[in-house]
């Protein structure tokens, strides 16, 4: 359907600038959007962002507490009719200082493109957990050995959970997952939680030098510090090895991303924007192309067994919005959420 007839559905639905409708973690979860879904929808944005197919400018934030980050994230897709803002946070010390509360939360303001009025206010912590993965996954897809038998995670948070219980989709030969994390407990719950999910064995380590050595693939999703203190030496880390990060280069040292074959970033504007907050105090290496366009594309992926690529994302808009439309329209198709009035005063308009 074209842009005006979407509109009109969605009017039938959700009476557009009289109310709004409200969707919580739950609700986006039983809208049944897929994993496999998930996957596509981010790609499908990672590829028309470096297609200059969207709007989407760089995301800014807030830092209320040491190494936390408050971000902006909005973004349209014209050709989805996609349009809104995702506000996002992650305090890393939630866990210690609030009883568990999670250190990760998001929501999005999901908008009407054709008039700016509010569609929705959606919760987008389900939403994050699962496309943040896809982009790594998305990375895999196009830059990792596919036939890996090994695949570290570092981090075993959300995210890191998230990527676990995913990255069989891409590497489905995956025999064993190493996984680190300076909480114990927090690996403890990985192995609870996602063994019964996966094939591959999961396996604790003790020391994050081991998944650098064992693994041919290996993700990492800890907290963003604003100055980066790397644990793993990149020495470590060589030749036909891919390294997928989602937390700038907080984990392993300088000389990695230096000496790697291919680098990618989600976003130029969006890495060079960080690099002006402080967060590559030794500077950003040479960027080969954007994953999305190594994901569409308009440069190669990995083209030999022995090339070590290094894959840089730290999340866009354009990924939240795509799939908030497809929770927004399945919600709709499903009568999930609770619509919320919205007090309009026409005297005042001019």
């Amino acid at each position: 359907m074209n842009s005006i007839e979407y509109r009109n559905w969605v009017n039938e639905k959700v009476n557009i600038g009289n109310e709004m409708l409200y969707l919580s973690f739950q609700d986006c979860q039983d809208t049944g959007v897929t994993i496999d879904e998930i996957i596509d929808y981010t790609e499908r944005a990672m590829i028309a962002y470096s297609k200059k197919e969207v709007e989407m400018p760089a995301k800014i934030g807030l830092h209320p507490q040491p190494n936390s980050l408050m971000h902006a994230m909005p973004a349209y897709l014209s050709k989805e009719f996609a349009c809104g803002i995702k506000w996002g946070s992650n305090f890393p010390t939630n866990k210690e200082r609030f009883s568990d509360i999670t250190p990760t939360n998001c929501q999005i303001i999901y908008n009407d493109h054709e008039s700016g009025l509010p569609l929705a206010i959606m919760d987008a912590t389900w939403i994050t957990e699962v496309r943040t993965p896809a982009v790594s996954l998305v990375a895999a897809k196009h830059m990792a050995n596919l036939n890996a038998t090994t695949f570290g995670m570092y981090g075993c948070g959300i995210q890191g959970k998230a990527h676990i219980k995913m990255i069989e989709k891409i590497l489905p030969k995956l025999e064993n997952i190493y996984i680190y994390d300076i909480y114990e407990s927090s690996m403890d719950k990985v192995i609870e939680i996602c063994q019964p999910l996966v094939n591959a064995k999961i396996i604790k380590t003790s020391d994050p030098s081991e998944i650098a050595k064992k693994c041919e693939v290996m993700c990492s999703a800890v907290p963003i510090h604003h100055k980066p203190n790397p644990f793993v030496e990149g020495s470590l880390i060589g030749k036909g090895q891919t390294v997928i990060t989602c937390d700038c280069h907080s984990v392993y040292t300088d000389d990695l991303y230096k000496k790697a074959d291919i680098y990618t970033v989600d976003s130029i504007e969006q890495h060079k924007l960080l690099e002006g907050y402080g967060y590559y105090p030794w500077g950003l290496p040479e960027i080969y192309a954007e994953t999305g366009g190594v994901a569409g594309g308009l440069k190669k992926g990995r083209t030999s067994k022995e090339q070590l690529i290094l894959s840089n994302n730290v999340g866009m808009a354009v990924e939240d919005m795509m799939v908030a439309r497809r929770i927004f329209d399945k919600a709709l198709e499903k009568g999930l959420g609770i619509k919320l009035p919205l007090w309009k005063n026409t005297k005042s308009i001019r």
